[in-house]
């Protein structure tokens, strides 16, 4: 999937190996799926069970991106994307209600976040090829094609339509998050007891460690990326970050970041690192990646809106910011 929104700082959960009287066990594993890495950590009555838990988590994200990652010609994300400016296109309904939700996101950010990015030109390097800024020119086309309000919608058909051709719709800023909510929802379902899902940085976890401790995650710093900032507790939520401290130009003793705002062209400034915590991964994700578009204000009165989540925000000179609901200290 395209990451060109939403590049995740390494995130990482601190699991304690000590095991409770009661029967249980924890199961991990690592697999490359959505593009990307994840990380599945299943706590279950016995070994053969949770093995068994994790092989449909695996199914589970397989099936999510078989139907919306933009770069697997056979989804139907693509197949809305190739018949751009054509004609719409029926989707399933999981596929429609996803893209309804990122359109409700790209317009309470005014175009901040904006699933249709994927058709982004990607003029701005970040390879240290860069030796001058695009001109604005250069820039203004270069989104020419993005814009939310040319998606169109029909309910009752389950249609997606793109006005434009050559237009794009990608989850690259979504998609992780919503596959680790879906597979929490599956095992919750099915009685697993606890479990941690980590796609790429974005995390839903529920339960707690066979110990009986909760989930803690690991905040990088993203100065001293080998040290982690803090180590966080999650009592059944959700976590994801976004940051840019490994991909940046710096232009006029300015930085710019690789995560671009598609209502300009131009990559955000004034924060290296934003994570955000709450009840879902999905959403964390949108806001994560719109609380880096929009910078510390605009952010800020952005996640007042979502009373749920809280974040910590690292600013380019390294000072960190903390939304007045964040319940720990740092």
């Amino acid at each position: 999937m395209h990451k060109l929104l939403s590049y995740k700082i390494s995130l990482f959960f601190i699991i304690a190996c000590s095991l409770s009287a009661h029967s249980q066990v924890l199961r991990k594993r690592t697999t490359l799926l959505m593009g990307g890495r994840f990380d599945i950590s299943i706590v279950d009555k016995d070994s053969l069970s949770a093995e068994k838990n994790i092989d449909e988590v695996i199914t589970e994200i397989t099936r999510i991106e078989n139907l919306i990652s933009d770069w697997k010609p056979t989804s139907q994300v693509s197949e809305v994307n190739q018949n751009a400016g054509i004609k719409p296109i029926k989707v399933d309904r999981e596929v429609f209600e996803l893209t309804k939700r990122a359109i409700q996101f790209s317009e309470i950010t005014n175009g901040g976040f904006d699933i249709s990015f994927a058709a982004m030109d990607r003029i701005w390097k970040f390879d240290g090829s860069m030796t001058e800024m695009p001109s604005a020119e250069a820039i203004k086309k270069s989104v020419e094609k993005v814009g939310y309000k040319n998606i169109i919608l029909d309910s009752t058909e389950s249609t997606i339509f793109l006005k434009l051709k050559g237009m794009k719709i990608g989850f690259g800023a979504l998609g992780e998050g919503y596959a680790t909510d879906k597979c929490r929802a599956m095992m919750i379902t099915k009685d697993v007891q606890a479990g941690i899902i980590n796609g790429s940085g974005d995390m839903s976890t529920w339960g707690k460690q066979p110990n009986g401790k909760d989930w803690k995650i690991g905040i990088t710093n993203p100065f001293k990326p080998e040290k982690i900032l803090a180590a966080i507790p999650l009592k059944g939520g959700a976590v994801t970050t976004s940051g840019s401290y490994e991909k940046f130009v710096v232009f006029n003793g300015k930085r710019y970041s690789h995560i671009i705002n598609p209502a300009t062209g131009y990559p955000a400034t004034g924060l290296c690192s934003v994570t955000v915590f709450g009840p879902n991964a999905e959403t964390a994700n949108g806001l994560s990646t719109s609380l880096m578009v929009l910078g510390q204000k605009d952010g800020l009165l952005l996640l007042q809106k979502f009373p749920d989540y809280s974040c910590v925000l690292i600013t380019d000179k390294g000072k960190i910011v903390k939304s007045k609901n964040f319940a720990y200290k740092l």
